[in-house]
């Protein structure tokens, strides 16, 4: 044997061994529950995880046994990611935005032996805590004296930091199989019951180190990072963990996501990069443009989730000097599967040009390859600017989801090998830009053709009275389905619909043009912040459109 290297498995542990040893002293900032701003550091954290850990291993939880959280951004919850993890055990973030009985389901599917709430979700806790057999444990993420009188309906109800000084910080992070289940998250279930993708130590470890890369969300130690997506949602998009890796400063929103709130924390931290779903950025623009704010020290943000509307790129782009970087990923990717940065080819593009391209939902990051396929599942060519299903595969891709529910979604080529197919609709440009032009399941099909409902979404939030849009197909008895497109407007704004549709005129195909507009109150939004068609589709069912 000529050499060989060390092996040494990629465990979630290693990540905050590295930021406790290099980036010690770089602080962790949260808004929290109680209402004060809180600051530690990576040091603290590390010794703090230890102590949850010996906590942890004291209450019983084994390895690969799951541990449920409700809970906002915060350090605390950031414990929970490492110690959780650290010790072998799988940390199971649920989402405090599903309906009770999805959460019933998903803990119940997932046997979480132990849950850590903040004390908002004490009524959602106490809820459903007679009807879930299986959680041996309730936690409450706070000092005993902030603990409410009504804590008491919990039987048995523990104290997090009774927990944390209870403990001495002296655990040794075992070492195992860097293919074991590091964290569980539930799909959003907006059809069916949900289902559970589990991370691994290796899929978390190679998409942290893809994440930080110049290329994708291009973080350093120099960043001041803020993530609005939430913990309980993908892991945050990686960054908890990005932050330990590159030793970034991370500040925590919790609960206040409104935007005066996230704006003055921006401001006070100097946030140098967020990360969140565009309707909440639809929030703090509101309240920065309606009082002729700056950000001293944001530069760039990462949006995905779901399509960035062009106006938004513009919004922030032209108005207050913030490069957005549209992203696409979902649940069943870690999530980050593209980003759209740019090339140097792309040096000499004027504005235009260069906000076109950043519409798209841009490039593969090294470790996911993707492609785009026809109706008979034939690879489409880059370039090719036809449209078809989106299939993904990677390392940080799922293979099958947790208990094997609904059997293997792969599908397989001509090789043999495996390809997860995403259910968007896409084109992918010459130079490898991927641009989601709709859902499968919201594909408009009009006379046999496709109508892409995001781009008439698009230039319906370009209008200035356009606070929300989102377009569906409706019944028609010559063409199947024709669009129509719903409307929220902004407030003290107004616009007809003649007056909106008019505003198509140039940008589209005749025949895309809505049949009709509805102006509504409201658009409901899912877990995650994403628009919920299904129910406008169901709202709107017996929807007579005018006729021609």
């Amino acid at each position: 044997m000529l050499g060989q290297m060390m092996q040494q498995p990629l465990l979630v542990s290693s990540l905050l061994v590295h930021a406790e040893r290099h980036h010690g002293e770089r602080e962790i900032v949260s808004r929290r529950v109680e209402g004060d701003l809180h600051r530690t550091t990576y040091r603290e954290l590390a010794a703090r995880s230890r102590r949850l850990a010996n906590a942890l291993t004291k209450l019983g939880v084994q390895r690969s046994e799951r541990v449920a959280t409700l809970a906002w951004n915060g350090y605390r919850h950031m414990e929970l990611y490492f110690a959780v993890s650290g010790m072998g055990a799988v940390l199971h973030t649920l989402n405090p935005r599903l309906h009770p009985e999805q959460l019933l389901y998903i803990a119940e599917h997932a046997e979480d032996q132990a849950l850590f709430f903040d004390l908002t979700f004490l009524p959602l806790v106490a809820a459903v805590a007679g009807r879930l057999q299986k959680v041996r444990h309730w936690v409450a993420l706070c000092a005993r004296a902030h603990l409410p009188a009504d804590a008491a309906k919990i039987p048995g109800l523990l104290c997090y930091e009774d927990l944390i000084d209870a403990h001495h910080d002296r655990f040794d992070w075992p070492e195992f199989d860097e293919n074991s289940a590091s964290s569980l998250c539930y799909t959003s279930g907006t059809t069916g019951n949900p289902k559970g993708v589990l991370y691994s130590h290796r899929s978390t470890l190679l998409h942290t180190y893809a994440a930080a890369l110049p290329d994708a969300l291009n973080c350093s130690a120099t960043d001041s990072i803020l993530p609005v997506v939430p913990m309980f949602h993908v892991n945050a998009w990686g960054l908890p963990y990005v932050g330990c890796m590159t030793g970034a400063k991370l500040v925590f929103p919790g609960p206040a996501l409104d935007g005066k709130s996230l704006y003055e924390l921006f401001e006070s931290e100097q946030v140098t990069l967020s990360a969140g779903v565009p309707t909440v950025w639809q929030g703090l623009l509101a309240y920065v443009q309606g009082n002729g704010l700056k950000f001293s020290s944001m530069r760039r943000t990462v949006i995905g989730g779901s399509a960035c509307p062009p106006a938004m790129l513009r919004a922030f782009g032209e108005g207050l000097g913030v490069h957005v970087l549209h992203a696409w990923g979902m649940t069943e990717t870690s999530p980050l599967g593209t980003t759209c940065a740019f090339k140097a080819a792309h040096a000499g593009l004027d504005k235009d040009g260069r906000y076109a391209l950043m519409a798209k939902q841009g490039r593969a990051i090294f470790g996911v390859d993707m492609k785009v396929v026809d109706d008979a599942g034939q690879e489409l060519p880059f370039g090719s600017e036809q449209q078809g299903e989106l299939l993904v595969r990677g390392p940080w891709v799922i293979e099958s989801y947790f208990k094997d529910v609904g059997g293997s979604p792969l599908r397989s080529d001509a090789a043999g090998r495996g390809w997860f197919p995403t259910g968007d609709v896409a084109t992918i440009d010459a130079d490898g830009y991927m641009h989601i032009t709709d859902r499968s399941k919201d594909v408009i099909k009009s006379g046999g053709e496709w109508i892409g409902s995001i781009d008439l979404e698009n230039i319906a939030m370009a209008h200035p009275a356009v606070a929300m849009a989102a377009c569906i197909g409706v019944p028609h008895p010559k063409w199947d389905e024709r669009p129509l497109l719903v409307v929220v407007k902004k407030p003290g704004a107004e616009v007809t619909r003649d007056e909106l549709l008019a505003s198509f005129g140039g940008k589209i195909a005749k025949w895309w043009l809505p049949d009709d507009v509805v102006f509504v109150d409201a658009i409901p939004l899912g877990a995650t912040g994403k628009m919920q068609k299904n129910k406008l589709r169901e709202q709107f069912r017996d929807y007579q459109l005018p006729s021609a």
